[in-house]
C-alpha cells in the first residue's frame, strides 16, 4: 500500500465519528480512574478504543492493530495500526479542550502513515513518508517548516514545549525561551510541525503517542532525537509487548538550534 489518498477518507470519518462522540462526553460529566502505571482512563477512552479498533479491523481485515487500552503487542504482521483512542485523558476528564486521537500505520514496525486529530481545536494532522515521497498537512493545508532558524540570541520570543516529567529531570529553574506545557504527548511534539514551537520533548512517551506523530515530523524534515542510546526506535520488533516501553524524545525545528536545545534535555538521556 502506497496511495494514501485510498485510505484518507476513511480515517477522516473514523476520526471524525469518534471525535463528535468524544466532544459530546466532554460537556458532560466524566469519570477517571487511575491504571496501573498511574495514568487515568475514562469510559470515553474505552469507547473510543473499542470503536476504532472495530471498524479498523473491518475494514483492513489484514492488518495488525496495537492499542492503548486493550492490545499492547505489537502484532506479527506486515501491516499494523497503532491507536491512541484518547490521547490527553487527564485534560479531558479535568475539562481542558486540549486533547486528540491518534493512528499510526506500520509497515514491518516503521511508521510510513500518521493522522492526528484534535477535537476540541478542529484541528486534523496527517502525513506520510515511504519510499514514493513524503507529505504532511493540516486541515488540508500543507505542512513546512520555517526556511530560517530562530535568531538563538533571541529565543525569549519563542516556545519550547515539555511535559511535565521531562522538567522535573531537566531540573532547571531558568531556560533562554517560554515553556509550554500541553498535556497531551501527540500534540506536544506536533507543535513543532505546526510552526507553534522550536522544539519539544517527552520524558516517557510509549509507542501509541508517538507513531503517527514520528511519520509527521519527519515527512516534513523536522529533526527527531530518541533521548537514548539506541538511536534508531524503528522497526520495531514485531510480536513484542510494548506496554512498559518508554520513548524518551527531543524534537527540534532546525539544526541550528541542536546545541542549545541539545545540551538542555541532556539530563533525560539514558544511562
Amino acid at each position: 500500500m502506497n496511495n494514501w489518498s485510498e485510505i484518507l477518507p476513511f480515517i477522516q470519518e473514523l476520526t471524525q465519528q469518534v471525535g463528535d462522540r468524544l466532544l459530546a462526553d466532554f460537556e458532560q460529566a466524566r469519570v477517571a480512574i487511575s491504571k496501573d502505571d498511574g495514568s487515568l482512563v475514562t469510559q470515553s477512552d474505552q469507547w473510543a478504543d473499542a470503536y476504532i479498533k472495530s471498524a479498523l479491523e473491518i475494514e483492513f481485515p489484514d492488518f495488525g492493530i496495537l492499542t492503548e487500552e486493550s492490545t499492547q503487542t505489537l502484532p506479527d504482521r506486515e501491516w499494523a495500526w497503532v491507536v491512541d483512542p484518547l490521547d490527553g485523558t487527564t485534560n479531558f476528564a479535568r475539562g481542558i479542550p486540549i486533547w486528540g486521537i491518534s493512528l499510526g500505520l506500520l509497515h514491518w514496525g516503521t511508521p510510513v502513515f500518521g493522522y492526528v486529530a484534535i477535537p476540541p481545536l478542529g484541528q486534523n494532522i496527517y502525513g506520510w513518508s515511504d519510499e514514493n515521497g513524503a507529505a504532511a498537512f493540516v486541515n488540508g493545508n500543507p505542512l513546512h517548516l520555517a526556511e530560517s532558524s530562530p535568531d538563538p540570541d533571541a529565543l525569549g520570543n519563542y516556545f519550547f514545549s515539555a511535559c511535565s516529567r521531562s522538567l522535573g529531570k531537566i531540573g532547571r529553574s531558568k531556560f533562554p525561551f517560554k515553556l509550554r506545557m500541553l498535556g497531551v504527548a501527540s500534540y506536544n511534539l506536533l507543535t513543532v510541525a505546526l510552526g507553534s514551537t522550536i522544539g519539544a520533548v517527552e520524558a516517557t512517551p510509549k509507542i501509541w503517542d508517538i507513531a503517527a506523530v514520528w511519520v509527521i515530523l519527519k515527512a516534513i524534515g523536522a529533526i527527531w532525537i530518541p533521548q537514548e542510546e539506541l538511536l534508531n526506535i524503528f522497526p520495531l520488533e514485531l510480536g513484542k509487548d510494548y506496554s512498559d516501553r518508554n520513548f524518551p524524545t527531543l524534537v527540534v525545528s532546525h539544526t541550528e538550534l541542536l546545541p542549545i536545545l541539545q545540551e538542555i534535555a541532556k539530563p533525560l538521556k539514558a544511562k
